[in-house]
């Protein structure tokens, strides 16, 4: 059996009474008066009952006991049925929560399908603001799907914090496997916080269009203001997904510039060394006909000649960058 968080009637602003589920259709049909309702996964008797006080269409019904995968707007008739989804990010892990909102004349129902951030914080909110809870069922249409486009931002500056600490770390050190990782799974997540954000700009451009006795059109302009702040929380999603792009993209041009300069270093030393071991590779021939090896002076010359060589040797490695 599903929970009824609240279920109340609301007229002029300002809450009636709280209602059971079997008297929305009554309030719903008092003239000035509508009916706000909220349920957590709703079973199926449940939703039959709303179905048959409210008259809603059975497709909507159907769709409301499925699952989705994106966020979409119907109508049927003069009610509208939408699907929306809430972000959940606990221990690095991004889920969503599927919510489906009925409204119509004379009532506004919500079918939270999964723990997500409770709508009671919207349900205060409105209850504060009776000047505009006046307008009715509009505004507490406007009022979830800003809520719900609200819950996206905490965890985008989330993302964000994480994918810039990579960032630093990768700047100052070398990039580590697992921090292609972690950026990997951010760029995932980001990627799905687009995918289930970007359909409420549609949604916001079909509710300013529709024409439906329960949106007053003075109410447009607060459903672009929804349309506004998904646009921009898509631009932040993009530019933290490029920004994790290029974090990859600099720590591997880092990581291949470090391992450069130490090939470049390794490399000065065999040739420093490759000096005095071709100059005792001479010597260590054995041959007879090699007057200096009897010279009483040969051997020092010899070191000399080749403290000197890999002193200059050095010096010009050290000159170049390569030591």
């Amino acid at each position: 059996m599903g929970r009824i968080v609240a279920a109340a009637v609301y007229n002029e602003g300002k809450k009636v009474c709280n209602i059971s589920l079997d008297e929305g259709a009554k309030w719903a049909h008092t003239p000035g008066h509508f009916v706000w309702i909220g349920l957590e996964q709703p079973d199926q008797e449940q939703m039959h009952l709303l179905q048959s006080q409210f008259q809603l269409h059975e497709l909507a019904i159907e769709d409301a006991l499925e699952v989705h995968s994106r966020p979409k707007l119907e109508t049927f008739g003069d009610a509208l049925f939408i699907v929306t989804y809430s972000p959940i990010r606990e221990n690095g892990r991004l889920e969503f929560v599927e919510t489906h909102i009925f409204a119509g004349r004379g009532y506004v129902i919500t079918c939270r399908n999964g723990h997500s951030k409770s709508y009671a914080q919207v349900r205060q909110r409105c209850e504060a603001r009776p000047l505009l809870l006046a307008h009715g069922e509009d505004f507490v249409l406007y009022a979830l799907l800003d809520f719900v486009t609200l819950c996206y931002q905490p965890i985008g500056e989330s993302i964000h914090a994480e994918v810039e600490e990579i960032e630093r770390t990768v700047l100052s050190a070398e990039m580590r496997e697992a921090d292609i990782q972690k950026l990997h799974s951010l760029r995932r997540d980001l990627l799905r916080l687009h995918r289930y954000v970007s359909p409420m700009v549609e949604i916001g451009e079909e509710l300013q269009r529709l024409d439906f006795p329960f949106i007053d059109k003075n109410m447009r302009p607060y459903f672009r203001d929804v349309q506004i702040h998904v646009n921009r929380q898509m631009e932040d999603f993009n530019i933290m997904r490029d920004i994790a792009s290029q974090t990859i993209e600099i720590g591997v041009l880092l990581e291949s510039s470090r391992q450069s300069l130490v090939q470049r270093k390794f490399a000065a030393w065999a040739a420093i060394l490759a000096f005095p071991t071709a100059i005792a590779g001479i010597y260590g021939m054995n041959f007879q006909n090699m007057p200096e090896l009897t010279w009483h002076y040969g051997y020092y010359t010899v070191l000399g000649v080749i403290v000197v060589g890999c002193g200059s040797l050095y010096a010009s490695f050290k000159r170049s960058g390569w030591l």
